[in-house]
């Protein structure tokens, strides 16, 4: 099992930080990585025209790693989850009064290219609630979705995890259900992988769309989409230079090419080849890799179980196990807790965490330890 990682970052020791979702610290030699990137565009006499491509090779193969892709020309530099799931809406041909299957209240970025989609072409967004009830609520959210997919599906779009309380999506059942019926399954990844295995070998997703700031520990304005064989000769947001045929040759760039680069190349976002941002998210998911997200994801479920335990004993909620992630989970307060409160009380503890929907995110990583989620279990018992 890891141990501790908290030396391999930057955070003051008197902070107890558990709010990765919201947005991760940069690792020290990650930090070190970005300086060093930084100090080079002083002089570009160093940056050659094959640079443009070497780092962003490098970050594919990497990404490819962390979740098991084949091939790594499948994989892209995106610049946010909306602009990869842009990428996706222009692709997806929707009919008139067919549906796209979503969990309500996942991330905006994840649910307002659906809506337009839908509203252009006079189909229906289908948002699937949580349960009211919260005995076997995961179960239950995971039942209904998979009874929203029908033959007149188009697409499902959702999460691995809930970005609020990190209800865990069945995706492999998801898949399956939607490929009986000839659906698209899309992805957003950015609040589970890194922390959580996923396997493209195994779910097949269509797309796989993730921001690189929080559980890849990479900088802001950096993130990765994977596109599967539905996008073969599909059309780019935009039209750059670098994602056609010959780049490589800036003699020749000139000579127009109609035809794109390999894979999933053709969706590259512009100015990919960022000589800061591209070498500090590789050297991130380089240690991802070497931690692997499975123990990650067993290091923080095993330091949070005596918080999660003393918790459920005051009357707290937490999802049962076998339908959440533990590097993300949510926190629903018993009625006599005061939300304000308590908010008081984690400032003045310098507990960080998010407020999300009607619970408490809380989203610890490999920096933290027992003693953290100890903290944060006995500061919301002690003004409960």
């Amino acid at each position: 099992m890891l141990t501790c990682k908290h030396s391999k970052f930057t955070l003051p020791p008197q902070v107890t930080y558990l709010n990765c979702a919201y947005m991760s610290p940069l690792l020290k030699n990650v930090e070190k990585v970005g300086v060093k990137a930084l100090r080079r565009k002083r002089n570009p006499t160093k940056i050659s025209p094959a640079d443009f491509f070497t780092d962003n090779e490098k970050l594919r193969e990497e990404y490819a790693k962390l979740i098991n892709c084949s091939n790594p020309k499948r994989i892209v530099m995106i610049p946010s989850v909306s602009y990869g799931m842009a990428t996706v809406t222009t692709n997806l041909k929707i009919q008139k009064g067919q549906n796209i299957v979503i969990a309500a209240e996942q991330f905006p970025s994840n649910y307002y290219p659906w809506k337009r989609l839908c509203d252009e072409n006079s189909a229906e967004i289908k948002v699937v609630s949580a349960p009211k009830t919260l005995e076997s609520r995961g179960k239950k959210w995971n039942e209904e979705i998979l009874a929203a997919i029908n033959s007149s599906t188009a697409a499902v779009a959702l999460g691995n995890v809930h970005w609020a309380d990190g209800t865990l999506f069945n995706l492999e059942a998801i898949r399956k259900e939607t490929r009986d019926v000839g659906a698209w399954l899309i992805v957003d990844g950015t609040q589970s992988v890194g922390a959580l295995p996923f396997d493209i070998q195994k779910i097949r997703p269509d797309a796989l769309v993730c921001a690189g700031y929080k559980w890849l520990l990479g900088p802001y304005s950096s993130g990765l989409a994977y596109y599967g064989s539905v996008f073969d000769n599909g059309k780019p947001v935009e039209e750059n230079w670098i994602n056609r045929n010959k780049s490589e040759d800036f003699s020749a760039l000139v000579n127009y090419e109609d035809e794109y680069q390999p894979g999933a190349l053709r969706f590259e976002m512009g100015e990919r080849s960022n000589f800061i941002a591209v070498p500090m998210l590789s050297k991130a998911i380089e240690q991802l890799n070497n931690w692997r997200p499975d123990r990650i994801q067993e290091y923080c479920h095993s330091i949070s179980q005596k918080g999660i335990g003393l918790l459920r004993n005051a009357g707290y909620w937490i999802e049962e196990e076998g339908y959440r992630s533990s590097h993300l989970f949510g926190v629903r307060l018993p009625q006599s807790a005061d939300l304000q409160k308590i908010k008081e009380a984690l400032t003045k503890k310098k507990i960080f965490v998010s407020y999300r929907g009607d619970s408490i995110r809380v989203a610890p990583n490999v920096y933290n330890d027992e003693s953290d989620l100890l903290k944060f279990a006995k500061t919301l018992i002690s003004v409960s």
